[in-house]
């Protein structure tokens, strides 16, 4: 619990055990809070909105139409507002792109992740850009509890499947453990594309995602508003628009890679 002048924040967290879910929202719901900002998946989302049908709820997750959270992004109508992490399905086919464009020839690649997400409709541009390309995906679904023995696990499943690159989700597990599993990707000598910047500096080969920092930030002046008598019905559900693409030329090296010329100079950010 943290303190600060007169606000009071509880923190409720899974641990990586998504069989606890459902328990942590009762939980958090029952302390009966004036407000919920929660980040994760969509259906975690959803659970919170049929628990708590009058606490507003700050969300940040994926696409909020697609999955039935709210109708409309502008205008949300119930109490549900937040920041949407999905600008659209091309920001998959264009992870695969950059991905395809940075490592050259890719005969099975790694996509690292939940079971839920793999199977989400929604990841079904990034999987048929994948196909089109004939880079064969292979899924490596994570199982609970998520720590660092089982993503240790799960580099070890995909170095005996012999992937020669790596796709990291952006799913809460993955942020939580963004800098181990650049550690990971380098250790493995796995060229990994991930969605943020800290995998990157940690030995992650380049990210293609939004700025965490921002997004904090308007997350935090939502729950503001609301604690200030805003109303969630009425208050956009912001949208990213912007993507960053971070590339680590030093990893490249130490894989024996070479980024494209064209790839370094429309980079946000190249670390040397």
């Amino acid at each position: 619990m943290l303190k600060e002048s007169n606000l009071i924040v509880d923190r409720y967290s899974a641990e990586g055990r998504f069989d606890r879910l459902p328990e942590i929202v009762r939980g958090a719901v029952a302390a009966r809070p004036d407000v919920i900002e929660f980040a994760g998946a969509p259906d975690t989302v959803k659970l919170l909105q049929s628990e708590a049908r009058t606490i507003p709820i700050v969300a940040w997750t994926a696409d909020p139409i697609s999955a039935g959270i709210v109708s409309n992004l502008a205008r949300p109508g119930g109490n549900v507002t937040g920041l949407s992490t999905v600008a659209g399905p091309e920001i998959g086919t264009k992870r695969v792109q950059l991905f395809v464009e940075a490592v050259g020839q890719l005969s099975k690649v790694g996509w690292l992740g939940t079971r839920a997400v793999w199977d989400d409709p929604t990841g079904m541009p990034l999987k048929r850009t994948a196909e089109k390309m004939n880079i064969p995906l292979h899924p490596e679904p994570l199982q609970a509890p998520v720590n660092e023995a089982e993503y240790r696990r799960a580099f070890d499943a995909m170095r005996r499947d012999h992937v020669d690159g790596v796709m990291i989700s952006n799913e809460s597990e993955n942020y939580a453990h963004r800098v181990l599993l650049g550690r990971l990707a380098l250790q493995y000598r796995l060229p990994a594309i991930c969605w943020y910047p800290d995998t990157v500096e940690a030995g992650a080969l380049m990210s293609y995602g939004f700025d965490t920092k921002a997004g904090s930030r308007r997350v935090a002046a939502q729950v503001a508003e609301i604690l200030n008598g805003g109303n969630p019905a009425e208050m956009p559900f912001f949208q990213e628009t912007h993507f960053s693409l971070v590339i680590n030329l030093k990893v490249a090296k130490e894989l024996g890679l070479e980024i494209p010329a064209r790839l370094v100079a429309i980079a946000d950010e190249v670390i040397e």
